[in-house]
């Protein structure tokens, strides 16, 4: 927490014009240092979300090497193992199905220049999804709120426009938030969409705790970086890692840019993706209520396909 502080103060919006005078090595092993503890979720014991359930629920995306999306594979295509140990899969999903997804706006300072632009990305998200499919929105800043309810609507809620860009990061707050809410809804692929320009700098949760909530929810989350190219480099780094971590960790995807073509297409891609998912569940073998991370590995019987899912989860503690 005193690292998490420090660094805090370091990139306060109000500090950034001082980062030069930051004597060069102690920002480095600052930058190092607050790297490993957001890549890696160094963490209390006790401040953990666990999977309270028996039976294991995956999201697997599956493309060729073009990255097209490769449909109509069997059940038995799919290989799952934990630890190692290969699992009895208990149900296989194909059909497309509608989802539900949260959209996470960055309303803090220093997102004053580029709100517009945040907001311009969730219209072009809203406008891409299906009838069935639900969304709501979520802004954080110094604290979390839900701006508008999980609905089929493709209009982005006049609340949204009218807010304004104040105080620190609330990242990992926001993203236990809107895990716990769609833990409790009924469609089964669920996600989270981060519009945000950097890594968190205010919240009482870690980052593990927040990867934790949303991996026991099931939700695979799709990070844009909303980052000023202009801003200092270290700053980029930190946002770069925290964003490329919450995707990669749990089977969804990072996006570079929050503007164009490119952001168009992978938003479009995104939709498409969450509608082409297989939905394979299992129980684990290992019936040990013991809290401890257990890691997934899929395997696919195509040797041109790659798969992204999750890579891992907290079993139950008793």
């Amino acid at each position: 927490m005193i690292l998490l502080s420090m660094f805090t103060r370091l990139f306060q919006t109000q500090e950034h014009n001082r980062i030069r005078d930051i004597d060069r090595p102690l920002l480095s092993l600052l930058i190092i240092l607050f790297l490993a503890c957001t890549v890696f979720g160094f963490q209390d014991e006790d401040d953990v979300v666990r999977v309270d359930s028996d039976i294991v629920i995956l999201n697997v995306t599956v493309t060729d090497s073009q990255g097209r999306f490769i449909r109509k594979l069997l059940r038995s295509d799919f290989k799952v193992f934990e630890d190692g140990r290969e699992q009895t899969i208990s149900s296989f999903s194909v059909e497309e199905t509608p989802f539900a997804a949260a959209i996470l706006l960055d309303t803090s300072s220093s997102m004053e220049r580029r709100i517009s632009l945040a907001r311009a990305a969730a219209i072009r998200f809203l406008e891409g999804l299906r009838g069935e499919d639900v969304t709501a929105v979520y802004n954080f800043n110094n604290d979390v709120a839900r701006v508008s309810d999980y609905s089929p609507g493709r209009d982005l809620s006049p609340v949204v426009y009218d807010l304004g860009t104040k105080g620190l990061t609330s990242l990992n707050d926001a993203v236990v938030m809107a895990a716990t809410d769609l833990a409790s809804r009924p469609e089964k692929r669920r996600a989270i969409v981060i519009l945000s320009d950097g890594a968190d700098t205010k919240s009482s949760a870690s980052f593990a705790k927040a990867l934790d909530a949303a991996l026991a929810a099931n939700a695979s989350i799709y990070t844009v970086n909303m980052m000023d190219k202009t801003a200092p480099q270290a700053q980029q780094m930190v946002a770069t890692a925290a964003l490329k971590d919450f995707a990669v960790k749990s089977g969804g995807r990072y996006v570079a840019t929050p503007g164009g073509y490119e952001l168009s297409s992978a938003f479009g891609g995104i939709v498409e993706e969450l509608r082409n998912q297989y939905t394979i569940s299992y129980r684990p073998s290992n019936k040990a209520r013991d809290g401890r991370w257990r890691e997934i590995e899929m395997k696919l019987s195509r040797s041109d396909a790659n798969i992204r899912t999750r890579k891992r989860y907290r079993a139950p503690k008793k």
